[in-house]
């Protein structure tokens, strides 16, 4: 009942922010559409054009779809896979909290907190990725706590498929995953098997991610050249560069903003309600397993130290994870006290961060790019009225979310020339002229792409080619 809550009010948020015109207003939002269209749709077809930079599930799950045009035009096709990803977690999270505890005032709080956030409405009504994520990572720690419950004596291939998933769909799923494994193994000697056994079954879970992440780093070496990509994507400009207090302090007041002081803080007190009720009782052990989700504050943190500009949108996973650390404290209360610290817990958290704000720190930063995506208007008009077959050169990197733009006037992914081309993308880059007849190149943002810095840095670059129009900090030059 609680999942069908769920998927219900998310499905009206996804059709309120699609009339309000906002479901690909994030430009990431329209390159994970890019990239799960490019797999069939490019000049090179095939699995390197997964890339190496963001995990691959997401956008297999897409693939086939997004190769209809108005499920790729709209986002429709992933949207749903949000809306049923954020079902799919607030039933894991009710889940372990009525499996370990039977409280189902902790179960309504966990969920509603999760459900009701603005900023969760909003990402599950888009085609981004962290839907997914809070889906992989809460069902495998169910599956984790039930496979414990029940005596883990069997390999736990539901859970660890589950938590492999998750190690596929985002980078926080890793720290994630490792705390899971940990708090698996402290669980199993909670719960009172030998060690030597409960060494042994926490490995067999290990396995699972292990091999996913593995498998990826084999694939990142194979598709770029490189076992992990972690730099030339983003302009090291964080003022937390270098010092872990002054990142830890960005990612404290991110979650602040987007959730406001009575859901942080009450996760809080979740966190010390649910170790010491670990301690005291063998049975809701388990529900340790949710302090796991905190562990997603750990790639943030390491981001900005290593100068990644801020974003509030890497503290969304942290607003699932205290949401589900909210309602398992309230689930530990005595149990004539539940249903009134889940009503005064949810009243004021929806005070504080009220569904649907169209003032909401996600809803704001997804519309940042707004004024460029406007200001391409003349790059389109042009290249749109003097359109001629010839390939266009365009950094995925960086403008992968205009392409994507560009479908409305009836371009395809195979029209563009970007890096996941691999050896045309380097050969044109040192022969444009050769390859391409329209190049299309980012001056701006972070500094400008990568053609940019190649006109900057090599004369004659650009020879061959006319600048014809501009707008939004890019430009559009022509073969002559």
């Amino acid at each position: 009942m609680l999942g069908l809550a769920a998927f219900l009010v998310g499905t009206g948020a996804a059709l309120f922010y699609a009339r309000a015109g906002l479901t690909l207003s994030h430009y990431d939002a329209r390159a994970h559409l890019v990239v799960a269209r490019r797999i069939i749709d490019s000049l090179t077809p095939g699995w390197q054009q997964v890339g190496a930079v963001w995990l691959p599930l997401p956008h297999v799950l897409n693939m086939l779809p997004v190769q209809v045009g108005v499920l790729y035009r709209t986002g429709a096709s992933a949207v749903a896979l949000s809306v049923l990803s954020t079902g799919v977690a607030a039933c894991a999270t009710a889940a372990i909290i009525l499996r370990t505890t039977s409280s189902r005032s902790g179960a309504v709080a966990a969920v509603a907190l999760l459900v009701l956030n603005p900023d969760v409405l909003y990402l599950q009504s888009t085609p981004m990725t962290e839907p997914l994520l809070f889906a992989t990572t809460t069902a495998s720690l169910a599956l984790i706590a039930d496979w414990i419950m029940r005596g883990a004596a069997r390999w736990p291939v539901a859970a660890g498929a589950m938590l492999a998933a998750a190690c596929l769909t985002r980078y926080e799923a890793w720290p994630v995953a490792a705390g899971a494994l940990v708090l698996t193994l402290l669980v199993l000697l909670r719960t009172g098997i030998p060690v030597g056994r409960a060494v042994l079954a926490s490995l067999k879970l290990a396995v699972w991610p292990t091999v996913a992440i593995v498998l990826f780093l084999i694939n990142s070496r194979w598709t770029v050249g490189a076992w992990f990509v972690s730099a030339g994507f983003f302009v090291p400009e964080n003022t937390a560069l270098g010092h872990p207090l002054v990142a830890w302090q960005q990612v404290r007041e991110g979650l602040y903003r987007l959730s406001g002081t009575g859901l942080v803080w009450s996760a809080y007190a979740g966190v010390v309600l649910v170790i010491v009720s670990g301690v005291r009782s063998r049975t809701r052990a388990p529900l340790a397993l949710l302090l796991a989700l905190g562990g997603a504050a750990a790639l943030p943190w390491s981001a900005y130290m290593q100068g990644h500009p801020f974003r509030i949108r890497y503290d969304v996973p942290l607003v699932a994870a205290s949401a589900a650390l909210a309602g398992a404290g309230v689930s530990l209360l005595p149990s004539l006290v539940r249903p009134i610290a889940a009503t005064v817990l949810i009243a004021v958290t929806l005070a504080q961060a009220h569904p649907l704000d169209p003032r909401a720190p996600m809803v704001v930063e997804s519309q940042l790019e707004a004024a460029n995506k406007a200001g391409r208007r003349p790059i389109t008009e042009y290249l749109t009225a003097h359109r001629d077959g010839r390939t266009i050169m365009m950094s995925m990197g960086s403008l992968g979310h205009y392409m994507q733009d560009l479908s409305v006037n009836g371009f395809r992914i195979h029209d563009f020339l970007h890096e996941g081309n691999g050896d045309l993308w380097n050969f044109a880059v040192g022969s444009p002229r050769d390859l391409a007849g329209w190049i299309v190149i980012e001056e701006r943002a972070e500094g400008g792409d990568a053609l940019y810095r190649e006109a900057r840095t090599r004369a004659g670059f650009l020879d061959g080619f006319d600048r014809v129009a501009e707008g939004g900090g890019a430009a559009l030059y022509r073969a002559k």
